[in-house]
């Protein structure tokens, strides 16, 4: 399972072993004992990785190989491409930008990705956030 937390300046990804449907469970039974509003709705998340990263190749060629449409990519311009997630988001209300989106992505049979889409997609977002990083020092 990806999950992708939303602030007010950023968003942060997480690769979790559990599935969404068991994470949202506790999420609503914790929402429920605190007495906290939680909305829960099909929805997208999009982020981008640079075109150049090693690996967005890679990561091309799975998701055309994959026919459940969870993961689009599209090109933004000559440095960035566009990673499109088909989820679930959580958050106090319907019309807010902070929150928690969930989504599992099922890998294609014999696709060469071992840990699966999500790991992957995972580790170039991590790769991702560490050049970026480097190069605003």
């Amino acid at each position: 399972m990806l999950k992708l937390t939303y602030t007010e300046g950023s968003f942060y990804l997480e690769y979790l072993t559990q599935s969404p449907e068991e994470w949202v469970a506790q999420r609503v039974i914790l929402a429920m004992r605190v007495g906290q509003i939680l909305c829960v709705e099909p929805s997208t998340a999009s982020f981008l990785l640079p075109v150049d990263l090693p690996g967005v190749d890679l990561l091309r060629d799975e998701v055309k190989r994959d026919d459940s449409k969870i993961i689009t990519l599209c090109a933004c311009d000559r440095e960035y491409i566009e990673v499109t997630l088909r989820g679930s988001w959580l958050s106090d209300s319907s019309e807010s930008v902070m929150g928690v989106f969930v989504t599992t992505i099922n890998s294609a049979p014999n696709s060469g990705f071992a840990s699966g889409v999500e790991f992957f997609l995972h580790k170039l977002w991590q790769e991702a956030q560490a050049c970026a990083s480097v190069m605003s020092e």
